[in-house]
């Protein structure tokens, strides 16, 4: 028997607890977004976590600015930044406030509307690839920085919710290192914090950090 996804709206408290307690238990959920021409619902299958000022990978690494200063909580809140000057990429805060963790929502597959995200994604050859990725997944769903800021635990009718779909057995998860950051020995490998759902055809492509080289 298959049991439909539960389309219980997850509380505030979800979010209030340890970045490393929130990222894998992401996975499955199912992300509302409300727009103009109607909701799209996608079930995450790839994020990344990130530990505030003790990580170095993260926006809040060197302090508070205007930038991240949603990170700095409360939690249950999104944090969009933009990237390379043309991609935002799209990210829900968690742990006590202060603490600037947040969850990079990098990867899932589109369950409903998928024809409005079509329209935004126009290179997509499969609806496998809408939202392969987190500068995709964002423009799937039409996220950019006007929704910086929001309350995901504001209410249904709220641009962006989430659901309690339907929670991925841990034997499906899968950790390693993040997608391009560096750690220890520039490999990344010393944050393996990027949790995906095994075997899924939604989740991106691994790419390790590559320093950028100075010029001489």
């Amino acid at each position: 028997m298959i049991t439909a996804p539960d389309r219980t709206p997850l509380s505030r408290e979800f979010f209030d607890r340890p970045v490393l307690q929130v990222a894998p238990d992401l996975l499955g959920r199912i992300l509302v977004r409300n727009t103009p021409e109607g909701p799209i619902e996608l079930r995450l299958t790839e994020v990344e976590a990130y530990a505030g000022t003790d990580d170095p990978g993260s926006h809040a690494y060197r302090g508070r600015t205007a930038r991240n200063d949603v990170m700095f909580g409360p939690p249950g809140h999104v944090y969009v930044y933009f990237t390379y000057g043309m991609w935002h990429c799209m990210n829900l805060v968690c742990g006590p406030e202060g603490m600037a963790s947040a969850v990079l929502l990098r990867a899932g597959e589109i369950t409903e509307g998928a024809d409005l995200a079509r329209k935004r994604r126009l290179s997509a050859r499969t609806d496998k690839e809408l939202a392969k990725g987190p500068a995709r997944l964002a423009t799937a769903l039409g996220v950019d920085r006007a929704l910086d800021g929001s309350d995901i635990c504001a209410g249904p009718d709220a641009p962006l919710s989430i659901l309690t779909g339907t929670p991925v057995r841990p034997g499906q998860v899968r950790n390693g290192p993040r997608t391009g950051v560096a750690g220890d020995g520039g490999d990344g490998e010393a944050h393996p914090w990027r949790y995906w759902i095994a075997n899924d055809p939604t989740v991106s492509q691994y790419r390790a950090h590559t320093p950028r080289r100075r010029r001489t």
